[in-house]
């Protein structure tokens, strides 16, 4: 079918975005298309292209079951006479499933798979199937463990070259009734029928030429309809790259957007809160501290607005690098707010601040700095009395920096003149929470986006690619290195149960404090009886449930090691005074041991306490485990994390714990998580694990691409910001990047 006109059509206009019900004629075809929509929501011709193989299959000639040689990887084509699954008896939770198959000649062969879900599904009685692997003698018998398979109509079906090869067989992601012989039909169609060759390349074309990409047209049909493993490979690579340069291109447009509206300059003074600051510190800031802080400085003395995310490893110092900006920005006449995610975070951040600074928040007041500001805490719990006192600093301009919570974004409350938008552990905030406070300006104010969960670069490039990216890799002086240790108590039993809590009577004993963590809160009318940790695991045919804060409370007030120490219990269920009250006495020293959920995993700052027990950490991911230990090792005595599991050695999750264990190094923990979890919607809220938003780009595999793509993109947005000679280029971003995508984007 040809496109009406002569000019062509769009990569991402025209064909693409045409139903699929024009091209797909049939009763068959068309139920199959019928359940794309409600199963996958596809609709589109281009949706279904876009719907990539996940794999495919590479296969030689076929051959006849009589004529299969041990030893030698083959293929060939049978039908399944039988399916059973069994557990296996050296691990019950782990299964066989054994398929006999037989062809035309006679002869059958049995096939093992391991704990293969889909094979039981798939590979049903009577199914007929291409099957690709390596048999061996079994006790005498030729037999397979595990291939690679999919699914045919007949032998006749499947393509071939013109020698007699197997073409590459793609394999589909699946639901349970669009399996992949299914798509391939619906997918041969609208490859025969619409006119790909008439797409018009949404890529500038010297850089099509440098990266030496086939035409999309081209590039889909070798997706779908391979003749080689090269083809196919050479489509993937034109989409990996097109995916990161439609992306790169917008961030960079909105980059260049971004700065053409001019904000307030917010030079530094010579005599200024900020100098004063200064000159008061009781320590010197690192190497990193300063040069991100000359940094962030040149940016608020210009009228470019400053968009630039600063992340830094647990205890890295980024809290006075946001602090030495606030004042910068108040210095000038302007507000500068902090948004932080959670009550007990922003208290603590009040409080961090309002004592570093001393006199100089102390405005109007006896031993008050005459340069002093007013730091205002807002939250949700406050009284009516201090609430309409916060509103009113924080309208009036009083409060030169002011810290809060989800309150910060409420409508009620007015800024004077916001000029720095600070929002720590970004990752915690939804895009319409940033979105809100950023507005509060009225105009775009200068935005320090934190995070001290690192993030590695590929990922900062890929999503964060309209921000400037700062890094803090220095701890400042007098932090202790933390020793990090797996317990695991279904190996080791009762004695390693008991060395746990006589470590943490050793530490009360030494004026030394100890947090113990569990994932859940727990119920405290149904405390379970029980003796030991350990116990628990014995009574469970599975792995256990998880360890509660009631359950470990209990525990801990009942340990003999444990008898006269002050214990405490902190959770997200807690009235807000009753937590604040309880922090306020575990800093304080009252309080030898604090048992919470991950309530104190971000902000919590306790130099004195030492020690953190961990228990059932394989419910954390890396990263998280990775906060919560930088909860110690914040004064000067050494410190001890001990994750304490009472999963099996080979359990997949143990392999996370031991990567903590080996290194406090949150960068190289990161890479570690993206490798076990993957990057997860990297474009939208979710950030971890699952689905990627990105449908190409591997942000492991692809940072050489990504980096080369934004390169190219960098130099297309220079010469056109507005991308307005590029109108194909405009095209492919508004079909890729849906609303919720272009929000975070535009907020990230």
């Amino acid at each position: 079918m040809t496109a009406r006109g002569g000019a062509g059509v769009s990569a991402f206009a025209g064909v693409l975005d045409q139903p699929l019900t024009r091209y797909v004629p049939g009763s068959s075809p068309r139920s199959t298309v019928a359940l794309l929509e409600k199963e996958l929501g596809i609709t589109t011709v281009g949706q279904l292209l876009d719907h990539a193989p996940r794999r495919y299959i590479r296969r030689g000639k076929i051959q006849a079951l009589s004529e299969l040689v041990a030893g030698e990887r083959t293929s060939f084509v049978a039908r399944v006479e039988s399916s059973s699954t069994r557990r296996m008896r050296s691990d019950p939770r782990r299964s066989l499933t054994d398929v006999v198959v037989s062809d035309d000649t006679g002869a059958s062969l049995k096939i093992t798979f391991f704990n293969a879900y889909s094979a039981q599904k798939d590979l049903s009685v009577g199914s007929l199937a291409l099957f690709t692997g390596k048999p061996e003698f079994y006790r005498g018998t030729l037999s397979m463990a595990g291939a690679d398979y999919a699914p045919v109509d007949t032998p006749e079906s499947l393509d071939r070259s013109p020698d007699g090869e197997l073409l590459p067989i793609p394999v589909y992601p699946e639901t349970a009734k669009l399996t992949t012989p299914r798509i391939a039909k619906v997918v041969h169609q609208v490859l025969l029928t619409a006119d790909l060759d008439s797409l018009v390349d949404p890529l500038p074309s010297e850089v099509v030429v440098v990266e030496k990409l086939p035409p999309p047209g081209d590039a889909y049909r070798d997706l779908h309809r391979p003749d080689s493993v090269a083809a196919y490979e050479s489509a993937q690579r034109r989409f990996r790259f097109q995916e990161a340069f439609v992306l790169q291109a917008e961030l960079r447009r909105r980059r260049a957007e971004h700065a053409s509206h001019p904000v307030d300059p917010r030079p530094v003074l010579a005599d200024g809160i900020l100098a004063r600051f200064d000159a008061g510190l009781s320590f010197d800031l690192t190497r990193g501290q300063r040069k991100v802080g000359e940094q962030i400085a040149a940016e608020l003395a210009g009228t470019a607005p400053m968009n630039r995310l600063l992340q830094g490893d647990v205890g890295s110092g980024k809290t006075v690098v946001a602090l030495r900006a606030m004042l910068q920005v108040v210095d000038s006449g302007g507000q500068a707010a902090m948004l932080a995610p959670t009550e007990v975070l922003a208290t603590q951040h009040h409080e961090k601040i309002t004592r570093a600074l001393g006199p100089l928040a102390m405005p109007g007041r006896l031993g008050g700095d005459e340069h002093a500001t007013e730091v205002t805490l807002l939250t949700g719990s406050m009284g009516a009395t201090a609430r309409r006192k916060a509103l009113l600093d924080i309208a009036s301009g009083a409060a030169g920096i002011v810290v809060g919570t989800h309150a910060l974004i409420q409508e009620a409350v007015q800024f004077a003149d916001l000029g720095l938008a600070v929002v720590d552990e970004q990752h915690r905030f939804g895009v319409e929470q940033r979105d809100a406070l950023r507005d509060k300006a009225g105009q775009s104010p200068h935005t320090l986006v934190m995070t001290a969960t690192p993030i590695p670069r590929t990922v900062a490039m890929t999503v964060f690619g309209d921000l400037d990216v700062s890094t803090l890799r220095e701890l400042p002086g007098g932090r202790r290195p933390i020793e990090t240790h797996v317990v695991g108590l279904a190996e080791h039993g009762p004695a390693w149960e008991r060395r746990v809590w006589e470590l943490a009577a050793e530490h009360v004993v030494n004026g030394r404090q100890v947090y113990v963590v569990a994932p859940k809160i727990g119920d405290d009318a149904a405390v379970p009886s029980f003796t030991s940790l350990r116990e628990s695991l014995e009574t469970q045919e599975d792995e256990p449930e998880a360890a509660t804060v009631t359950w470990l409370a209990e525990l801990v007030a009942a340990r003999p090691e444990l008898r006269g120490a002050c214990v405490r219990v902190l959770h997200g269920r807690q009235e807000t005074q009753d937590k604040a009250r309880t922090m306020a006495q575990f800093a304080e020293g009252d309080v030898d041991v604090l048992v919470s959920t991950t309530v104190v995993e971000v902000g919590v700052d306790v130099p004195n306490a030492t020690l953190m027990v961990v228990v059932d950490p394989e419910r954390f991911g890396i990263s998280q485990l990775h906060q919560l230990r930088g909860r110690i090792g914040r004064g000067e005595h050494a410190s001890t994390c001990l994750l304490v599991t009472r999963v099996a050695p080979d359990h997949p999750s143990r392999a996370r714990l031991d990567a903590v264990a080996a290194t406090t190094d949150g960068f190289e923990l990161a890479e570690v998580d993206l490798r076990l979890r993957r990057e997860g919607d990297i474009l939208g809220a979710s950030q971890s694990g699952g689905r990627s938003g990105l449908r190409w780009v591997g942000v492991l595999r692809d940072e050489a691409l990504v980096a080369r793509a934004r390169t190219a993109a960098e130099a297309v947005v220079a010469e056109d910001p507005q991308l307005t000679n590029h109108p194909h280029l405009r095209e492919a971003i508004a079909r890729v990047l849906d609303e919720d995508r272009e929000a975070f984007l535009e907020r990230g």
